[in-house]
């Protein structure tokens, strides 16, 4: 096991919490295209599975963490990074739990564990984004306690969108917490 891969703690249900290892990108990949039910079909699983390249388990492996079962397969994880431009700041990249694993807390474990990480690199807040589409993730964060950033446009929905964030058509919601 490399040196970022080292193991944290053991969770309940024989899960293990550890950080990623660049050795992880495939099992990430399979995740980023099989854990949204679909959502955005085909497309949509190739930008999510963009999103993630090796380098973010290369380079920040020490404030991301992985939970994997005994058989060594793929429970969640939590890409995360401090800020280099903001001191207060604290970032959530990615952050995902597998299908039969929603509802048990491992979500609201993975970011306790973040937001103790932001706190003792002396970080005040944690930022991320998501999707418009993405209802489910634009709930899960409301109920952590993220607060919706005043956007350019309300969407149906009464929810604050940023156009074109992230280009022309990559629409976002953006989020912030304080610590």
């Amino acid at each position: 096991m490399t040196e970022h891969a080292r193991v944290l703690e053991q969770l309940p249900g024989q899960l293990t919490l550890r950080r990623p290892a660049p050795a992880d990108h495939a099992r990430l990949r399979a995740a980023l295209a099989d854990w949204w039910d679909g959502l955005g079909g085909e497309a949509g699983a190739r930008q999510r599975q963009s999103l993630v390249p090796r380098l973010w388990l290369q380079h920040f492996a020490d404030t991301s963490f992985l939970v994997e079962r005994p058989d060594r397969t793929l429970y969640a994880f939590l890409i995360g990074f401090l800020s280099q431009t903001d001191p207060r700041t604290a970032y959530i990249h990615f952050a995902a739990v597998c299908p039969e694993g929603r509802g048990k807390g491992m979500g609201s474990t993975l970011y306790d564990r973040f937001f103790a990480l932001a706190r003792a690199a002396a970080r005040s807040e944690v930022r991320c984004i998501t999707s418009p589409n993405n209802r489910n993730s634009i709930a899960y964060h409301t109920r952590m306690g993220f607060r919706l950033e005043p956007g350019d446009r309300i969407d149906d929905d009464g929810v604050p969108v940023h156009g074109d964030y992230d280009g022309p058509g990559l629409d976002r919601v953006c989020f912030v917490r304080e610590l």
